[in-house]
C-alpha cells in the first residue's frame, strides 16, 4: 500500500507527478483511497420511447439506419439515425468525424450508450458509445460503471475518468490482497460492517447496488472513526499535559461585583453558563470552551464574570477582538460597569501610541494591569503577561487558527480559553459535533427584547421598502442600510455604495432627513465623526459597507437593510442583522436581492428569514460550504474526507463517535491486541497532518 504510485505500471515519474500534484496521490494506497464520485448503471436498456430526461445516462440496443456528414462553414458534423421497436433517435458527432463514420454500417444492429441532450424540444445523443452487436447474440450488460474525479491537466496525461478506472482495475489484481483489515471482529459484528478488503474492491467495481452501498458505509465509517479516535486520544493527551490553572477561589472580586455592580439580573441561561465555566476553571484542566449566543444574549457580561474568577486567583485576563471598534467598544462598557472596583484596565489597539505602549508593557508584565482588552495586537511578542490565567476571544470567526494558538503562548501553563461568537464557523461546529470542543449556549435573550423579524425583497420592491424605512424613522427609529464589500471587486463596490448613497437622499431629502455614509475608503476620524452622528440620533440612516458588521452598538436602530444580499455568506447575513433588535422596539432586517438568484443563494436567504437562531444558521452554512479541515488550519471548505460528508451521513458519524468513545473507555491506549491494528492506523493517519485540532 506504501510503494510509489510511479512504479505501477503504466503511469512511470512523468505521468505520477501529475497525480502527485493535482489529486496528492502518492501511493498505491492514495490511488486506491480516490473514490468514484457516482456511477453509471450499464445494467439496464431503455427503450426510445422512454427517453424523457436529459439527467441520466442511458444505454440502448437499436439498429443504424441512416448515416449522413452535414457541412457547418469550415468544419462539418456528423449526424447518425437509429431505430427501435418504439421509435426513432438521432445522434451526433463533433470530433474525430472519418474515424467514427469509416466504423459506422448501416443495417447493422448496436449497443450505444450516452447522456440524452435536448433540443428544441427533440432528445439526441451528442458523441455516444457505439459497440456493434452480434447477430443472434444477446448483449452483456455493463453493471455499475464508476466515475472517478478527473480535470484538464490530469486528462492530457491520460487520467481521464476512463484511464483512472483502467490504473485502479489493474493495482486492484495485484494489490487486493494487501488491504489490511484493522477493526477487531467484535466491532464488525455489532454494526455488520463490511470487511475492508471487500469494501476497497466493491467501492471501485460494485457487483450491484446493494453491495455498493455497504461498501460505501463501511468507508464512511473508518473515516468518522479514525478521526473520532484521534480527536480523543487528542483531547486525553492535552488534559495529561495541560494541567491548567485551577481556580479554586470564587472570592472578592466576583461577589462585590455580583452584588454590587451587576446592572441587571442575569438570565436563567447566563446563570447555567457561569457555573459551566466556573466548573471548568475549578477542575485543574485547561478550559478550552465554545459561548454562543446571538447577539445581545449577554455574552460579555459572563466574560466578565470569568474574568473577575481569575483576579480572585492571583491571575490576569484578557480579551481580543476584531477591530478596534469594537475592542473599545468592550473597553468602555466594561471600566463603565467596574467603575470604584480596585480592578486596572487598559486597552491595546494597532493605534495606541508607542510611548504609552511601552508604559504598558511595564505595567503587564509588573502585574499592574489586571484585564487587557485589544485587538491582534495582543498577539504580539513584546506583549508579555506576569501571570495570564484566561484569555477570551470574541468573534472567534474573524482570527485564523494560527493567530489564535499564539495566546497559548503567553504563560508557562497555556490560559484558560474561551471563545464567544454569535455564529459558530463551520470548523467550529464540526469540532462542537465531534465532542472535542466544549460548548456552552445561551439561549436566552434578555427580558423585553423581541425576535428580529426577517424579510425578503427583490430590487423591484424598493418604493414599498423606502416607505416602510420613513415609516420606522417617522416613530423615531433609525435606519441602517448596507452593501456588500468584496476586495476582488472595490471599485465595483464603491460605485454601488455611491449609487444607493445618492437614490437614498433624493428619497429622503434634507432638512427632515439627515444620512451619514460610511465605508472603508474614509479617513479614521471621518468615520469615527460619521458613526458619533447616528449613536447620538444626530442622523436617522447610515448608508454603510460592511464595516458595521461587529461593534457597532445602537439601541434605537430597528431596521436592517441588506442590499444586495446574494453576495453575502450566511455568518455574516447574521452578524450584520443583529446590529438591530439591541432595544425594547420591534426590529426588522430586510433582505434586498435580483431576481436571478443561484440556489445557494435562495437558501441563505430562506435560512435568514426562517430562523434567528446561531447554530441552525451555521448547520445551514455547514451544508452549503463545507465544515472545514479541522485537522488542520483551513476554516471551510471540503473537510479531508475522501467519502464520507458530516452533513449528510450524520447517523454514520453518531455511530462512529459513540463507537470510539466505547473503544476509548474500555482501552485508553490502545494497547490490547485486538486494537493494535487501530492504534497504527491514527498514527499513519496524524503522520500526515499538522494538528491544530486541539485550537478552538
Amino acid at each position: 500500500m506504501d510503494s510509489p504510485i510511479e512504479y505501477v505500471k503504466g503511469i512511470g515519474p512523468s505521468r505520477a507527478v501529475v497525480l502527485k500534484k493535482e489529486l496528492e496521490i502518492r501511493t498505491v494506497g492514495d490511488m486506491l483511497a480516490h473514490y468514484p464520485f457516482r456511477y453509471i448503471d450499464r445494467s439496464k436498456f431503455h427503450l426510445i420511447r422512454d427517453i424523457n430526461s436529459d439527467d441520466t445516462y442511458i444505454q440502448l440496443k437499436a439498429k443504424l439506419v441512416d448515416v449522413r456528414e452535414i457541412p457547418m462553414g469550415k468544419r462539418s458534423r456528423l449526424e447518425a439515425t437509429i431505430k427501435d421497436e418504439s421509435g426513432r433517435l438521432k445522434l451526433t458527432w463533433f470530433q474525430k468525424i472519418k474515424y467514427v463514420r469509416s466504423n459506422l454500417i448501416i443495417g447493422r444492429d448496436y449497443l450505444i450508450f450516452g447522456k440524452p441532450n435536448k433540443y428544441k424540444g427533440t432528445y439526441s445523443l451528442v458523441h455516444p458509445d457505439m459497440q456493434i452487436m452480434e447477430p443472434n447474440k444477446e448483449p452483456i450488460k455493463g453493471g455499475l460503471q464508476p466515475v472517478y474525479p478527473s480535470g484538464e491537466k490530469l486528462s492530457a496525461k491520460g487520467f481521464t475518468s476512463k484511464g483512472i478506472e483502467k490504473v485502479i482495475k489493474s493495482i486492484l489484481l495485484e494489490a487486493s490482497k494487501y488491504i489490511q483489515e484493522y477493526l477487531p471482529q467484535y466491532i464488525l459484528d455489532k454494526h455488520k460492517l463490511m470487511g475492508r478488503n471487500e469494501a476497497v474492491i466493491q467501492i471501485h467495481q460494485p457487483s450491484d447496488l446493494d453491495r455498493l452501498s455497504q461498501a460505501k458505509f463501511r468507508l464512511k465509517f473508518d473515516e468518522f472513526f479514525i478521526l473520532q479516535l484521534t480527536l480523543l486520544k487528542l483531547k486525553i493527551a492535552k488534559m495529561e499535559k495541560n494541567k491548567g490553572m485551577p481556580f479554586n477561589q470564587v472570592g472578592k472580586m466576583f461577589n462585590d461585583f455580583y452584588k454590587n455592580h451587576l446592572p441587571f439580573k442575569l438570565t436563567g441561561a447566563q446563570k447555567r453558563v457561569v457555573r459551566e465555566i466556573r466548573h471548568d476553571l475549578g477542575y485543574g484542566h485547561q478550559m478550552n470552551r465554545l459561548l454562543q449566543g446571538d447577539v445581545g444574549s449577554g455574552k460579555t457580561v459572563v466574560a466578565l464574570l470569568s474574568m473577575l474568577l481569575a483576579l480572585d486567583n492571583g491571575y490576569q485576563a484578557c480579551l481580543m477582538a476584531p477591530t478596534e471598534i469594537l475592542a473599545h467598544q468592550h473597553f468602555e462598557g466594561i471600566t463603565e460597569i467596574i467603575d470604584g472596583m480596585p480592578i486596572v484596565t487598559d486597552i491595546l489597539t494597532g493605534s495606541t501610541p508607542a510611548k504609552k505602549r511601552k508604559l504598558m508593557f511595564e505595567k503587564l508584565a509588573n502585574g499592574d494591569i489586571h484585564i487587557l482588552i485589544g485587538t491582534h495586537a495582543l498577539l504580539e511578542d513584546k506583549v508579555k503577561f506576569n501571570n495570564l490565567g484566561l484569555s477570551i476571544i470574541d468573534e472567534q470567526h474573524r482570527f485564523g487558527v494560527a493567530q489564535r494558538a499564539r495566546m497559548w503562548k503567553k504563560n508557562v501553563i497555556p490560559p484558560h480559553i474561551l471563545v464567544m461568537t454569535a455564529t459558530p464557523i463551520p470548523r467550529t461546529l464540526a469540532m462542537t459535533l465531534y465532542g472535542d470542543l466544549e460548548i456552552s449556549v445561551i439561549d436566552e435573550l434578555p427580558p423585553g427584547r423581541k425576535a428580529i423579524q426577517t424579510i425578503h425583497r427583490y430590487d423591484s420592491s424598493r418604493l414599498r421598502v423606502f416607505q416602510f424605512m420613513k415609516d420606522e424613522i417617522n416613530k423615531g427609529r433609525q435606519v441602517y442600510v448596507v452593501y456588500p464589500l468584496i476586495e476582488e471587486s472595490e471599485t465595483l463596490d464603491y460605485k454601488d455604495l455611491m449609487d444607493g448613497y445618492e437614490s437614498i437622499i433624493r428619497s429622503f431629502p434634507k432638512p427632515k432627513y439627515q444620512v451619514s455614509i460610511l465605508h472603508g475608503r474614509m479617513k479614521s476620524e471621518d468615520k469615527e465623526f460619521e458613526m458619533q452622528r447616528f449613536v447620538k440620533g444626530e442622523t436617522q440612516i447610515l448608508v454603510s459597507t460592511t464595516v458595521i458588521e461587529v461593534g457597532v452598538n445602537v439601541p434605537n436602530a430597528s431596521l436592517m437593510i441588506i442590499e444586495s444580499t446574494e453576495r453575502f455568506g450566511l455568518s455574516q447575513l447574521h452578524q450584520l442583522r443583529g446590529r438591530v433588535g439591541r432595544g425594547a422596539d420591534q426590529s426588522y432586517c430586510i433582505l434586498m436581492s435580483s431576481v436571478k438568484l443561484s440556489e445557494h443563494a435562495r437558501t441563505r436567504i430562506e435560512t435568514m428569514c426562517r430562523t434567528n437562531d446561531g447554530f441552525e444558521i451555521a448547520d445551514a452554512d455547514l451544508k452549503l460550504r463545507g465544515p472545514g479541515d479541522i485537522m488542520g488550519t483551513r476554516q471551510s471548505g471540503i473537510l479531508e474526507f475522501k467519502i464520507a460528508n458530516l452533513s449528510t451521513d450524520s447517523q454514520i458519524l453518531y455511530l462512529a463517535r459513540e463507537m470510539a468513545q466505547e473503544v476509548m473507555k474500555e482501552d485508553p491506549s490502545l494497547s490490547e491486541d485486538r486494537h493494535l491494528p487501530i492504534s497504527k492506523a491514527i498514527a499513519r493517519d496524524m503522520n500526515k497532518k499538522n494538528h491544530w485540532s486541539k485550537i478552538s
